[in-house]
């Protein structure tokens, strides 16, 4: 002190000396009720640090001294100290700051689902709970759902170690993750292993990784597929509620009336009826078509779309259309969207830097449309459409026995993963016959939408009639799940079904199966792919769907409770 002034700005003080009698460098903290003056230029200090260090031991002195001095210009440490309830947690604040905190490393996280409704978000949340268990560990997540995406900061992107891919369909943007590790599975391993998903990105610090995690053909393939389906959906949502509302307005014979030859433009029409609720539901019902007959282009656009990205769209939506117009239906159209995808996928990679700025533009789309039109004029479209054309017969003539067994096969594959790969396909398969435009194809898709909701619907009356063979966090999920469950939205079920898959699934399928067969029994149709009860009036008839969704409920139920309590003597369940 006789040397120079110890007290520095902030009221603080930094008393400091080395001695022989000092053996290893020691920082003793105080924070004074009475200030003292130790000549600082606030005034007397509160707070005082006093170190001291052997007398060779000038090294540490000045380490200590620098360490101090940046952390107190912070004043977020300084006003930490001022507000510390106990000397705990004081020396926590001060250690950090001495020995630093552990390097927070990023990863960046993308989140997408086919729906992009349940699947996406439970995805983020899990990787986000895991990551909240780390200290060292800076995770954002991207979640791509059907709502408005909260998309990841450029810098925080530059700045990331890694990239965690979790989807089913395209990730819109890829290309801002080049060059970073990436770890890409399905959407799925995120809901049910978040912390390995995250120790495996911490790992991946080499681009190499990306080769090594990158997916394999097929599932890139799928995922495109996945892709073409989640974007077809709002055409068939729209184009089949618009056909609804037409049947509501015109009477049940206003469809085959407009489908006549009614036209928007003033044309001559055959609707021999008069008056504007004919008006409305023809322009309805035309509309609805138009909407209905684009899905087909959706689709396959969008699936060239998600595997080459800006250059498949035109071919893709061109080869849908074509495949339309080839009577080659659905099927044709996933051909094309895949075959203009690889292809202009393929120029992409063809170095030519000289008409670079015209491959995107010029010779991507025509090339590729070329191809398109090639294969499915010259070689698979009139084979496709006999196969369409023998497939829609048969399910149109389809009996009441071969009906039923459908209907079971579609029951068990929605409720077999609860939004997996097989209750994707079943869900697709569903969907994708809406275009079709006939009854036999809504019957399927009124037994995809109904046995899809058991689940959810089950289990959660399972919670309410036999509590306690739950556990105590499925008691609370259960007294949410059946609001998205009545939205034909199944994944809420995804939780039970991991913690007890040998007594939960089986029920469900079980359950699904039921209500699918009912519905197939009762003639039950609906013309949209989604929103279960809340479009109720898409079904007809619209009591099937309540009759089927009972049997299926109360089968579900009955199965799950008699699966638990077969067990209930053999394993400890909370209660």
């Amino acid at each position: 002190e006789g040397t120079a002034p110890t007290g520095v700005a902030g009221r603080v003080a930094i008393p400091h000396a080395r001695s022989t009698a000092v053996s290893v460098p020691t920082l003793a903290f105080a924070r004074l009720s009475r200030p003292v003056d130790f000549a600082g230029p606030d005034g007397p200090a509160d707070l005082v640090f006093l170190i001291a260090v052997p007398a060779d031991g000038g090294r540490e002195h000045l380490k200590i001294l620098s360490t101090l001095a940046r952390a107190l210009v912070r004043d977020e440490f300084v006003d930490t100290l001022r507000a510390a309830a106990d000397p705990h947690a004081a020396v926590g604040a001060i250690t950090a700051q001495l020995h630093g905190q552990p390097k927070r490393r990023r990863i960046a996280a993308v989140t997408a689902c086919p729906t992009g409704v349940a699947h996406t978000y439970m995805a983020a949340d899990a990787l986000v709970r895991a990551a909240e268990t780390r200290d060292d560990l800076d995770l954002r997540v991207e979640a791509q759902g059907a709502t408005d995406t909260q998309h990841l900061d450029a810098d925080f992107i530059r700045g990331a170690d890694a990239v965690i891919l979790a989807h089913d369909v395209a990730v819109r943007g890829a290309e801002r993750f080049h060059g970073k590790p990436v770890v890409d599975v399905p959407v799925r391993r995120a809901i049910n292993e978040p912390a390995q998903l995250i120790d495996a990105a911490l790992n991946a610090t080499t681009a190499a990784t990306v080769t090594a995690t990158a997916p394999s053909t097929t599932a890139r393939i799928y995922r495109a597929v996945m892709t073409g389906v989640s974007y077809m959906v709002p055409f068939l949502v729209a184009g089949g509620l618009l056909l609804t509302l037409g049947t509501l307005a015109g009477g049940a014979e206003a469809w085959a009336e407009v489908s006549g030859g009614f036209s928007l433009n003033g044309a001559g029409a055959t609707v021999d009826r008069t008056g504007w609720l004919v008006y409305i539901a023809a322009v309805l019902i035309v509309a609805g078509q138009a909407g209905m007959n684009l899905a087909a282009s959706a689709l396959s656009g969008y699936i060239s779309f998600a595997l080459a990205g800006r250059p498949g769209i035109a071919p893709g939506f061109i080869g849908g259309a074509v495949s339309v117009m080839a009577g080659a239906g659905v099927l044709g159209a996933v051909i094309a969207g895949v075959v203009a995808g690889v292809v202009a996928h393929w120029i992409k990679l063809i170095p030519a830097r000289g008409v670079e700025p015209l491959k995107t533009t010029v010779i991507s789309p025509v090339v590729s449309t070329l191809a398109v039109l090639v294969l499915m004029v010259g070689v698979v479209g009139r084979p496709l459409a006999a196969v369409s054309a023998a497939v829609q017969g048969w399910l149109g003539e389809m009996g009441a026995t071969p009906a039923l067994f459908l209907g079971a096969l579609i029951g068990a594959m929605m409720c077999f993963d609860l939004g997996g790969p097989v209750n994707k396909i079943a869900y697709a398969f569903g969907a994708a016959g809406l275009s079709a435009g006939t009854q036999a194809s809504y019957d399927i898709m009124a037994a995809v939408m109904v046995s899809g909701m058991v689940p959810p619907l089950a289990l959660s009356l399972a919670t309410l009639v036999r509590a306690r063979v739950f556990t105590p966090a499925e008691r609370a999920a259960g007294r949410t799940i059946w609001l998205p469950g009545l939205a034909f939205i199944t994944e809420g079920a995804i939780p039970f079904a991991a913690a007890d898959p040998a007594r939960v699934v089986p029920p469900m399928m079980a359950g699904g199966a039921t209500a699918a067969v009912t519905s197939m029994a009762l003639g039950t149709g609906v013309t949209v792919p989604h929103g279960g009860v809340f479009v109720i009036f898409a079904f007809s008839p619209w009591w099937g769907v309540c009759v089927a969704l009972a049997a299926g409920v109360v089968v579900g139920v009955v199965a799950v409770v008699v699966a638990k309590h077969a067990t209930l003597g053999r394993r400890k369940v909370s209660t």
